[in-house]
């Protein structure tokens, strides 16, 4: 097939940054600065706390999803971000946006695998 679907990143990620790990309010305020700087568009988003044991959190956007779920107790943090290229190609942004995440998570350790969709 000549046409990609787009580019879908995932990791594991350690970080010993247990605040970050443990409230998303500050990765929610993040995320929506990156989505405005890479001018992708989010059609709503989910955010849950667990009990003194991280969060998960998902972000759908017309492009496709980004989704979070951390582990403090154990330095650790999963990232899936998916984009679609439907009206132009947005690997570029999906690798810059992994990227983006890590920073802010500082992480010490990253684990990535890219799927051409």
């Amino acid at each position: 097939m000549s046409y990609s679907p787009g580019l879908h990143v995932l990791g594991s990620i350690h970080s010993e940054q247990q605040e970050l790990l443990s409230v998303y309010e500050g990765l929610q305020t993040f995320i929506d600065e990156r989505l405005s700087y890479y001018e992708l568009h989010k059609l709503g988003e989910y955010y849950h706390s667990f009990d003194k044991a991280g969060f998960t959190g998902v972000v759908c956007l017309t492009e496709s999803h980004i989704a979070f779920h951390t582990w403090p107790e154990h330095n650790y943090l999963t990232l899936d971000i998916y984009l679609s290229n439907y009206q132009k190609v947005n690997d570029e942004k999906s690798r810059a946006l992994f990227e983006d995440c890590c920073a802010y998570f500082k992480a010490t350790a990253v684990e990535r695998t890219e799927v051409k969709r």
